[in-house]
């Protein structure tokens, strides 16, 4: 088969790679349709995140046909079209019985290769995955819309794991993907104020045009003012941080009422520089958000029904063989690009 394979960082190549094998009875052999490149692929390019070792084969955000299953899978068969989850979990640990698989003691990342293992991903023409992080799409549902779904999960997860009352203004700091999809979501399950805050104009009118209430630039000298007249002079109530990095973090914090929470989504840097004593004296809680816990068909559903749109937020599809080419525009951000998704 074809895939693109990053041989070394900040290279890929299109190239010839063995076909991947059906190992384990509960296993699924798929047809790659459509993968997205994920903001963590980027940040993997340049070895900064150390989750992409070369040589790998990354991506993870992907959807496509079944071709052939294990001989114990009862629940899909060969033309199924689906979408997966980007976790393999092991199902039998402590915490994949709890039903939190994405805290798996196991856990293994399609795409990613790092100390404990390697997993080659879905930048390819065919994948092999177990049968049950699979799920089937709903009709209608392009295979390019459903290579976002990870995202759309990723966000749905991120507002469970925020305990938003009837009301509550939330604010989400960073209006990329996965902010654009938090406040898609949060249009639909709140009734509060939503906020969007981000340096970009562009992608400040992009919150706005998802249904943010107010957008507002973080870097404004007026921005503690702001924020207190849009929430009678207490602050936010709970602030969604989808960026990972010190600037914005400090930002989520300085703008969240006293006894708010700040859920921490966002993962770019492995560590930040936190106001601690605000964050104490004001007994802010800080929540973490990691990946997806069973929100594919919650997400699969609404995007099925059209309450969460994603085709606004593909900048561009591509044949897999131009990956590079989208790879280095997404690194040099290049053209405000948000998703990009690309066609084996």
């Amino acid at each position: 088969m074809k895939a693109l394979l990053m041989e070394e960082y900040k290279k890929l190549k299109y190239t010839d790679f063995p076909d991947p094998k059906i190992e384990g009875s509960h296993d699924l052999l798929v047809r790659i349709k459509a993968v997205a490149i994920c903001g963590s692929d980027v940040h993997g390019f340049d070895g900064s995140t150390g989750r992409r070792k070369p040589p790998i084969v990354m991506g993870h955000e992907a959807a496509g046909e079944i071709i052939e299953t294990g001989s114990d899978v009862h629940h899909f068969r060969k033309g199924d079209r689906i979408t997966f989850d980007s976790t393999i979990s092991c199902g039998e640990c402590y915490y994949c019985s709890n039903g939190q698989v994405n805290l798996c003691d196991h856990r293994m990342v399609l795409g990613v290769s790092c100390d404990e293992y390697r997993r080659h991903g879905c930048f390819a023409e065919y994948v092999v995955i177990p049968e049950r992080i699979a799920v089937l799409l709903p009709q209608g549902l392009s295979y390019e819309e459903a290579a976002c779904t990870e995202p759309v999960g990723v966000a749905a997860h991120a507002i469970r794991n925020t305990p938003i009352a009837m009301n509550d203004t939330v604010a989400v700091v960073g209006s990329g993907l996965i902010g654009n999809l938090a406040i898609q979501l949060l249009k639909i399950s709140v009734s509060g104020k939503i906020i969007a805050l981000d340096t970009d104009p562009s992608r400040r009118e992009v919150a706005k045009s998802f249904g943010a209430d107010a957008v507002l630039d973080p870097a404004d000298p007026e921005l503690d003012k702001k924020i207190k007249e849009l929430t009678g002079g207490r602050g936010a109530d709970r602030v969604i941080e989808a960026v990972g990095a010190t600037a914005p973090i400090r930002t989520a914090i300085s703008i969240v009422r006293k006894g708010g929470s700040v859920t921490l989504v966002g993962n770019v840097s492995p560590s930040v520089d936190i106001p601690l004593q605000a964050v104490v004296s004001r007994e802010i809680r800080l929540q973490g958000s990691c990946a997806i816990s069973g929100e594919y068909p919650i997400a699969l559903d609404l995007m099925g029904r059209k309450r969460i749109d994603v085709k606004p937020l593909i900048s561009a599809k591509a044949p897999l063989s131009e990956g590079e080419i989208w790879m280095n525009k997404l690194y040099n951000r290049e053209g405000n690009l948000l998703k990009v998704v690309l066609l084996p």
